[in-house]
């Protein structure tokens, strides 16, 4: 995205607030881990990564003046903000939100990119998990929200598309009365009464 835009001939700055992420891909204009770090979190306070990344974007939150101070050096940039992927930060854990609405405050027009991994589109179970927790991130992160599905070049290594991926494959999308696919199948059994049975 970084490279899309600049190409357009935008500013663009990317911001890490991602306090694992050590490697990062491209220059980044700020770095959470100039405030705090994933690694130093666990060895002082004893946390696993999980309740350490917790911590670590509640510790942002409650440095929000740190971020906003040096975000004022880009205005008239488009900002790309790397956040971690722990989905947990988005569907039910507030210090990531808060952060987001001091973004809004601060005149940052916000809209979020939800990256899934193709992946999850060749099993039905898994696609409707995804559907679950892509909209349980849009209700909890009340931000305009694209779902992006991402590695779409390796979708076809992760197995045989099953017949709900027509639109994957550039074909006509079924109506809405047109059957689900069945979710068993693939290594799933049947469900007891079968889900389509009626009520």
């Amino acid at each position: 995205m970084r490279e899309f835009l600049g190409r357009l001939g935008r500013r663009v700055a990317v911001v890490n607030l991602d306090p694992a992420n050590e490697a990062l891909p491209c220059p980044c204009a700020l770095d959470i881990g100039e405030l705090v770090t994933l690694e130093d979190v666990m060895a002082s306070l004893g946390l696993g990564p999980n309740g350490g990344l917790l911590y670590c974007m509640d510790y942002l939150a409650a440095n929000a003046d740190w971020l906003r101070q040096r975000l004022q050096g880009l205005r008239g940039h488009y900002v790309l903000f790397d956040c971690p992927g722990q989905v947990e930060l988005y569907t039910h854990h507030q210090a990531l939100k808060d952060v987001l609405a001091q973004l809004a405050k601060w005149n940052f027009r916000l809209a979020a990119v939800h990256l899934v991994d193709s992946h999850y589109c060749t099993d039905p179970g898994k696609f409707i998990s995804v559907l679950c927790t892509s909209l349980s991130t849009m209700l909890h992160v009340e931000l305009p929200h694209v779902n992006v599905l991402s590695k779409m070049d390796l979708i076809e290594q992760y197995g045989k598309l099953g017949e709900g991926s027509r639109s994957l494959r550039g074909e006509k999308e079924p109506s809405a009365s047109s059957p689900l696919p069945p979710c068993h199948g693939q290594g799933h059994p049947a469900p007891p009464g079968g889900l389509r049975a009626p009520f």
